[in-house]
């Protein structure tokens, strides 16, 4: 093995390397595992003892001398760097900082706290529960007994235990009045699961608010205006509502509200006096106590507020989406 011609080769290609990472590869190439000169010095328990002792000599000055020459390049190369610092990688210590970019509120989120602090507000309690509900509580509890047509109204997502995906927050109604009894003012925001097609309107995830208010001589005037200042208050003053007669097993009698936007009625949310077979579900005699309740969808109020023309944004996960609300 020629060992004088190694060490030049190896001499000069470091003399000529332009950076550190070329000069990490020629370190690899001539003194790594699996270079010639540790190939040398692999090989010196072969040779006769007569010859051992200078060929590892020699081999050891030609290791020395690229290790030294690899040595002396990066220093040249980091010093030549550091001299161009101030052309190249330079800073203004003058320029303003970068802000962090900030999070922003989802609208629902935003809806939903509003909602609360004016239920706050008016006296209200709000209660959360279980999203996973079990068959008494979500149905049977509520007026609606397997044998209820107005299952059909609910797609269900059912679990393999027998319990579901809660289809209302209702359910949070016999809950609460099991929990605080009666006179109560509550409500439930959260999230809620139906099993139907999605389109521009319709969502299989959405967010409701149900209210209840349970105390002695409750009427239908009493649920009107409460709706009046709760939509007052939310969206604007003046807004135009309309009351008219709907169906719910849990409520009866029954109402649909509806508000003008743009000069025209959309529906927004059903509502009614609690039922008897409610009450007595959550533990408050009838006889002594009456009450209200209404529900409230938070998607489709906050889809009012900011003039969101597609419910299925919401879930969309776009950042621009996002941004254009405040900030966290």
């Amino acid at each position: 093995m020629d060992l004088q011609a190694i060490q030049d080769e190896a001499l000069a290609a470091i003399k000529s390397s332009g950076d550190e990472a070329a000069l990490q590869e020629l370190r690899v190439r001539y003194l790594g595992r699996k270079s010639e000169l540790a190939g040398a010095l692999r090989g010196l328990g072969k040779l006769p003892a007569a010859e051992r002792a200078v060929a590892g000599q020699a081999t050891n000055r030609a290791k020395q001398a690229v290790e030294a020459a690899l040595d002396a390049r990066r220093d040249e190369l980091r010093a030549a760097r550091e001299v161009g610092l101030a052309d190249h990688e330079w800073l203004d210590l003058t320029l303003p900082a970068r802000r962090p970019r900030r999070g922003h509120l989802h609208p629902i989120t935003l809806v939903e706290n509003d909602l609360e602090k004016l239920f706050w507000g008016m006296g209200y309690r709000v209660v959360e529960g279980p999203w996973i509900e079990d068959e008494f509580h979500n149905f049977d509890a509520l007026n609606i007994p397997a044998s209820h047509p107005a299952r059909d109204d609910w797609d269900t997502f059912w679990l393999s235990d027998g319990n579901l995906l809660r289809t209302h927050t209702s359910p949070v109604q016999i809950r609460a009045m099991r929990r605080f009894g009666a006179p109560l003012k509550a409500v439930f925001p959260g999230r809620v699961f139906r099993n139907e097609s999605v389109d521009a309107t319709h969502e299989a995830v959405f967010g409701q608010l149900e209210g209840l208010v349970i105390g002695r001589d409750i009427t239908p005037g009493h649920l009107f205006h409460s709706i009046n200042a709760i939509l007052g208050a939310l969206l604007e003053e003046g807004v135009r509502t309309r009351y008219r007669p709907g169906f719910f097993p849990f409520t009866e009698p029954s109402f649909e509200c509806d508000i003008m936007r743009d000069g025209r009625w959309l529906e927004l949310c059903g509502m009614g006096m609690v039922h008897p077979h409610v009450l007595r579900a959550g533990g408050i005699d009838p006889d002594e106590w009456t009450g209200f309740a209404f529900g409230l969808g938070i998607d489709r109020l906050a889809m009012m507020r900011y003039g969101i023309d597609d419910i299925r944004w919401f879930h969309s996960g776009d950042q621009r989406f996002l941004e254009q609300f405040p900030c966290a």
